[in-house]
């Protein structure tokens, strides 16, 4: 599978791997910073876990996971990931992202979710790109809705928390033919 470097003025996505998610440890071990994600990556081992399950993704061509530079700080920021990669159907999902929290809220992540989309709907000419988040987590809803996401439905009950909390996950996707009206509009700054 190609690996894609995805890169712009502001962040650089590169392939997450085990020789590089050391660099991301300290991000990884903030309070509540997976808090709606059923992800355990607080601790060494769990980030190395998380890390190792990603690799397999990418060895068998379902994911590619990328470790966030971001080029304004001159820091690792976090992780995201392309998954559930449905070569047939031309579908895929954005998600597995999470930023440390001095990064939140700085613009970081509309140019990564720019790259992301791009390539998916530019490069790998696939029709459709899907995100879930926690139907509580209302920051990550607002995000997806801001780059042009539109919800589609409501799992209910549909993934285990690690508290034991059986969350349900809001369906958001943007479609191939939606992509040059919300690159035009909302990610006009961006190229």
């Amino acid at each position: 599978m190609n690996t894609p470097t995805l890169e712009n003025n502001r962040v650089k996505l590169s392939l997450l791997t085990l020789n590089n998610y050391s660099e991301i440890l300290k991000i990884g071990q903030q309070e509540n910073l997976v808090l709606y994600s059923p992800s355990k990556i607080a601790t060494p081992e769990d980030l190395k876990n998380y890390t190792a399950t990603a690799v397999a993704g990418y060895q068998n061509e379902t994911v590619i996971p990328f470790i966030i530079f971001d080029k304004q700080t001159n820091a690792y920021a976090g992780t995201t990931r392309f998954a559930h990669i449905d070569w047939h159907n031309k579908v895929l999902h954005i998600g597995w992202t999470w930023i440390g929290h001095e990064f939140q809220g700085t613009g970081l992540n509309m140019n990564m979710k720019f790259l992301m989309l791009q390539y998916a709907f530019e490069v790998l000419k696939f029709d459709k790109v899907e995100f879930r988040a926690d139907e509580r987590n209302i920051a990550s809803r607002k995000a997806i809705e801001k780059i042009g996401g539109t919800l589609e439905g409501l799992l209910r009950k549909d993934m285990l928390m690690l508290d034991g909390f059986k969350r349900s996950s809001c369906c958001y996707g943007i479609l191939n033919e939606e992509w040059p009206a919300i690159k035009t509009s909302i990610f006009k700054d961006f190229e």
